[in-house]
């Protein structure tokens, strides 16, 4: 674990392994750098894997202000970590919120970027897969431990999760909840998230959500790849047959009984990931 302090003076909490072309793992709205740990396993030898917990996220500070709990202030903080690292370019594997970054990135930044690889996301955020996200957001873990986590949790997600590997819900458990040593579960981020949120979706307007696309375009002539939950009620199928059409030459796979978001360990997932790091070597 390593840290670099932003603009703003708060410490982010960054990983770095690997060698070859850089790719920047950014990941969801409540999660953390562990969600990369299949990538550092497959592609370390291949790419300098730097994964990055956004602030108030995993090893990073809280910010004492939730207000900079915003897609732009974490665009920000990942051009902080490129200048800390020497990096001109990178390109970034995005998961869910990381991936709106990169679009962010991609309309202001675009000369920063070598590619963007989505992890079930695109310009059109589903209104049923946000509902789902602010009705666990910022609220204690439902399961108090982790032995009853691992019953209940494939139980719970079995509609959109099913037939998932009993080895690969304890890790997830642990990558996305902190552990205690009594193996009590809590938050691996701020609780004050959800206000952010909360004060954004009331300061916007739900009949004119903010328009992505030009952000989209904005990465033409770079190379750029999307991976798609089956299931995923956040990236409609509609949404990713339209990056398709814009991006012809998009690599693009459906990842079988997942929804969102993929665990990245899928053959699926792993595939569009290599051939995208061809891309860009």
């Amino acid at each position: 674990m390593q840290y670099v302090t932003a603009d703003d003076g708060l410490r982010l909490a960054y990983d770095d392994q690997g060698s070859g072309p850089a790719l920047l793992c950014l990941p969801g709205l409540t999660r953390n750098m562990a969600d990369f740990e299949p990538v550092v396993a497959h592609f370390a030898h291949r790419a300098r894997i730097i994964r990055m917990d956004f602030r108030g996220r995993g090893a990073s500070d809280h910010d004492p202000d939730f207000h900079n709990y915003t897609v732009l202030r974490e665009g920000a903080d990942v051009l902080n970590l490129l200048d800390h690292l020497g990096l001109d370019r990178a390109a970034i594997l995005g998961t869910s919120r990381g991936g709106l970054v990169a679009m962010t990135l991609a309309g202001a930044h675009a000369d920063r970027l070598a590619g963007v690889c989505f992890n079930d996301i695109g310009p059109v955020v589903e209104a049923e897969g946000l509902s789902c996200i602010m009705g666990y957001l910022g609220q204690p873990p439902v399961d108090a431990d982790f032995d009853t986590a691992l019953r209940n949790l494939p139980r719970r997600m079995a509609a959109r999760f099913p037939d998932v590997p009993q080895t690969t819900w304890a890790a997830h458990i642990r990558r996305v909840w902190q552990v205690g040593e009594d193996s009590h579960l809590s938050l691996r981020y701020d609780p004050k998230l959800r206000n952010a949120v909360e004060a954004q979706m009331k300061a916007s307007d739900p009949q004119r959500p903010p328009d992505l696309w030009p952000l989209f375009a904005a990465l033409g002539g770079l190379p750029v790849a999307l991976i798609r939950g089956e299931n995923s009620d956040l990236l409609s199928s509609d949404t990713a047959a339209k990056m398709q059409a814009m991006r012809p030459d998009m690599i693009f796979a459906i990842v079988p009984n997942r929804g969102h978001v993929p665990f990245l360990d899928e053959p699926e997932s792993l595939s569009v990931i290599s051939r995208f790091l061809d891309r860009l070597t």
